[in-house]
């Protein structure tokens, strides 16, 4: 086997072409984070962003994307925003060396946050397992409410505040996949505005993760296609959502509403939409990412398995890397705890505890 490794904008059309095929073989699934498109509209961003190419007898035969950190350290490709990570390979390739893939990007450990299935040799390096919730979308009659699994109150309610949201505000209409830009860019200042108010890092303060949404905004392709769904009421955007779909998938990504509203619970509303519209495209299931909040275990058929860890390189140089990289996220943490009144009693309270 012969690894190359190329930056994602350097990769010709006839490796993009056999990167596709192997999302289509179904040894790893058909995510759109997986995809070529998804690792091109990073590297158009981000420097370190590179892909491995896995080639035997001049035949590509898998494709590695990832980003190399200092001292060696890598990370998942669109590290913070990719909700998909791995090898993506053909169905005849069961294995790898990951010593030697990891030799061969120059690095001496790869973490994981979100690996997928079909990723046999990295599995040894997991260290918890998880569920991502999914909407089944495939085999549910027509005309059947497609959030009929959920209870009636869930539903009622739905239904009552859509009638009170179009006598408010105005009739409710709902666009699938809006082209405007400027849409885009309100659901990045609602998502900001949202990120502060809960004390998250504002992630679109980040020029490249803005510019590369707008990237994926705008990409077309059956293995991803940025997809921007808007709910209206009258004239007046009340919720959005920009994620990626393939050709079977769609990933719910980014969503925001309009918090003036909030008592029509716009974002469930606007879920209700998103879920007959993908039905109605033909799309078998929305995978709406790991996070564990109330409203997905409300709404999802099921789960969908993701894994956190890492690899590393069989050397003790690689073991001493990764022993400094841990001891350096510990002591980040205890100088965010003493830097935080809030968090600091927190601890304090734990240990009185324990």
């Amino acid at each position: 086997m012969v690894i190359t490794v190329l930056r994602p904008t350097d990769l010709g059309p006839a490796e993009a072409d056999a990167w596709r095929g192997m999302l289509d073989d179904g040894a790893v699934p058909a995510n759109p984070f997986l995809s070529p498109e998804f690792a091109r509209a990073v590297g158009l961003r981000r420097p370190a962003a590179r892909v491995a190419v896995l080639t035997e007898a001049g035949r590509p035969v898998g494709f590695f994307p990832f980003e190399r950190r200092p001292l060696g350290l890598g990370r998942p490709i669109g590290d913070g925003i990719c909700d998909a990570q791995g090898l993506v390979h053909s169905a005849r390739l069961t294995t790898w060396d990951t010593d030697a893939l990891l030799r061969a990007c120059r690095l001496y450990a790869w973490q994981f946050d979100h690996l997928t299935t079909g990723q046999g040799p990295f599995e040894a390096g997991i260290t918890h397992r998880a569920g991502s919730p999914v909407i089944d979308l495939s085999g549910v009659a027509e005309g059947r409410d497609l959030l009929a699994h959920c209870s009636v109150k869930f539903l009622r309610d739905a239904r009552a505040k859509e009638r009170r949201l179009a006598r408010r505000v105005g009739d409710v209409r709902f666009v699938f996949d809006e082209s405007d830009p400027n849409a885009l860019t309100t659901l990045m200042a609602w998502k900001s505005a949202q990120y502060l108010a809960t004390g998250r890092p504002d992630l679109f303060a980040r020029p490249w993760a803005a510019e590369t949404l707008r990237e994926l905004h705008g990409t077309r392709s059956p293995a991803c296609s940025g997809v921007l769904s808007v709910l209206y009421a009258g004239d007046r955007p009340v919720a959005f959502h920009f994620g990626l779909r393939s050709q079977h998938m769609l990933c719910h990504w980014f969503p925001a509403y309009d918090r003036e509203l909030a008592t029509f619970s716009p974002g469930l509303l606007h879920l209700r939409k998103l879920v007959e519209a993908a039905a109605a495209e033909g799309l078998s299931r929305i995978d709406l990412g790991k996070d564990d909040y109330a409203w997905k275990t409300s709404v999802k058929t099921g789960d969908a398995p993701v894994a956190e860890g890492q690899v590393a390189r069989a050397t003790a140089v690689a073991a001493l890397r990764v022993r400094l990289r841990h001891s350096q996220l510990v002591r980040q943490g205890r100088r965010l705890v003493a830097a935080s009144p809030v968090l600091r009693e927190a601890a304090l309270r734990v240990l009185d505890r324990s």
